[in-house]
C-alpha cells in the first residue's frame, strides 16, 4: 500500500510509540525524514537516532526520549501541511507554538529548519509540523 503522506506516518509512529513508552521505533528511510528528526534530536525530543538496513531495506531507528518520572519528553506532533493543503509562511509571520515551548518544522530553501532558525536566517517556507 502507498502511502499517500509519508511525513505524517512518521509523526504518527513517532508520538503513538512515545505514548505506549516503547523505547525505540523504526521508520523507513527518506532524505526530508532523516532531516526531521536530526532536528528533534538537536532540540531534545528524542535521544538518538541510527540507520539501519534490515533485509535490505534501509530504515532509521528513533530512540525515544523519557523525563525521570518516565512521562514522554514528547506532549504532542501536529501535522500542518498536508499533500492537498500546503501551508506556507514568511519569516515574520513565523507561528510559535505553546509561546515558545514548542518548534515549528519549516522546509526552507537553506534545508529544514525550526522556526527560530528560520526567523533568524530571514527565510520562510512551508510549515511541515509542530512539536511540543
Amino acid at each position: 500500500m502507498a502511502l499517500s503522506d509519508p511525513v505524517a506516518d512518521m509523526l504518527t509512529k513517532i508520538r503513538n510509540a512515545s505514548q505506549a513508552k516503547h523505547d525505540k521505533v523504526e521508520i523507513s528511510n527518506s532524505k526530508l525524514k532523516l532531516q526531521i528528526i536530526k532536528l528533534m534530536k538537536n532540540e531534545g525530543y528524542i535521544k538518538n537516532f541510527k540507520k539501519v538496513i534490515k533485509d535490505g531495506i534501509p530504515y532509521i531507528r528513533v530512540f525515544l526520549k523519557y523525563s525521570d518520572d518516565k512521562s514522554p519528553v514528547i506532549h504532542g506532533v501536529k501535522r500542518i501541511s498536508t499533500p492537498g493543503r500546503r501551508v506556507y509562511s514568511g519569516y515574520r509571520e513565523m507561528p510559535r507554538i505553546f509561546n515558545g515551548y514548542g518548534i515549528v518544522i519549516v522546509s526552507t530553501s537553506n534545508g529544514v529548519l525550526t522556526g527560530k532558525m528560520a526567523k533568524e536566517q530571514l527565510v520562510g517556507g512551508e510549515l511541515i509540523c509542530s512539536l511540543w
